[in-house]
């Protein structure tokens, strides 16, 4: 997997070992201490199936020799901090986009299988780069199925929210600013879309099983409101108001009213097919949306609770 040395990455790794019990288990990443720090969780020694593999997306030699005799590939590597995507743009579009083209340039060259890679909500209707970026990801990884070929390689992409623990969320900033007795939020208002990196490892591992090329899997997930969320993680804290910041939103989309219409769900996801593929919902598991229907995180009608979130966050730990 690229960028597998994130908090995804360990996760997946953690999980994939346990349960897979895979021949052997890739890390594609550029960053060397923390490859050295993986391998103290995880060695690759012995007959352990481990391997890591020191390389940038943006280097597409690198990656053909990376994907070599590799059977599926799940794309995490990105830059997602929306601040340094916004004063780096040429950085972000270099990762983010170029990097995608060559993960899927690549694929198909060594023949893998499955490919499948990891997307925002920040990608419906975006609001900052970040967001763009990843839109572009997915639009380049949906159509990469019609390079393919005969390779037999085919591409999908998995869609959800914040990760409750993940490095870059509020969590770990409201718990860092709690010592000093004040939070701060940008908007009382502001609503998000929450997932587990558990929950959201085993949902890539569903898909993986599942995809059959072209999709775009997004689960069903619940919301959360802001300061609910400061009163879970800081219940004693004051909290400060500071402003919505560049590129931010009040509330996040997973899909958007026009995917809705050639989208599928179940009761645990939806399913965006690629424009002018065949509705599937024969065997009576799927459905359509209904005319009009968003998916976005102040209308969800699936809400966390303070206790639902404490019981998330330590089953996280």
């Amino acid at each position: 997997m690229t960028g597998g040395t994130g908090s995804f990455g360990r996760k997946f790794v953690e999980l994939v070992l346990r349960e897979k019990q895979p021949k052997k288990l890739i890390v594609f990443s550029r960053d060397e201490l923390k490859q050295h720090e993986m391998q103290q969780q995880f060695p690759a020694t012995g007959d352990s199936p481990m391997r890591y593999f020191l390389g940038d997306i943006r280097d597409r030699e690198r990656l053909e020799r990376a994907l070599h005799g590799v059977d599926i590939v799940v794309h995490a590597a990105a830059l997602k901090q929306v601040p340094a995507c916004e004063y780096n743009p040429f950085e972000a579009i270099l990762t983010n986009v170029m990097g995608a083209k060559n993960i899927i340039d690549a694929a198909i060259d060594q023949k893998v299988k499955r490919v499948l890679a990891l997307s925002t909500d920040k990608a419906v209707n975006p609001a900052n780069l970040y967001g763009a970026t990843k839109l572009c990801m997915e639009k380049l990884f949906i159509q990469g199925n019609s390079y393919s070929g005969d390779s037999g390689t085919r591409l999908s992409c998995v869609r959800y929210g914040n990760v409750v623990g993940s490095r870059g969320s509020v969590i770990p900033l409201f718990q860092r600013q709690r010592e000093a007795g004040r939070i701060t939020v940008t908007d009382p208002r502001m609503t998000r879309f929450w997932i587990t990196l558990e929950q959201g490892v085993r949902f890539v591992m569903g898909c993986i099983e599942d995809m059959q090329g072209g999709e775009t899997f997004v689960p069903k997930i619940p919301s959360m409101n802001i300061l609910d969320l400061a009163a879970a993680v800081a219940p004693d804290c004051k909290v400060d108001t500071v402003g919505i910041r560049p590129g931010e939103k009040l509330h996040e989309v997973l899909l958007g009213e026009d995917e809705a219409r050639h989208t599928v769900e179940s009761d645990t996801q939806f399913v965006i097919l690629p424009e002018g593929h065949a509705l599937r919902g024969a065997n009576g598991q799927w459905k359509s949306p209904v005319e009009g229907f968003h998916y976005a995180s102040d209308s969800n009608p699936k809400w966390l609770t303070i206790p639902e979130l404490h019981e998330l966050m330590r089953d996280e730990k």
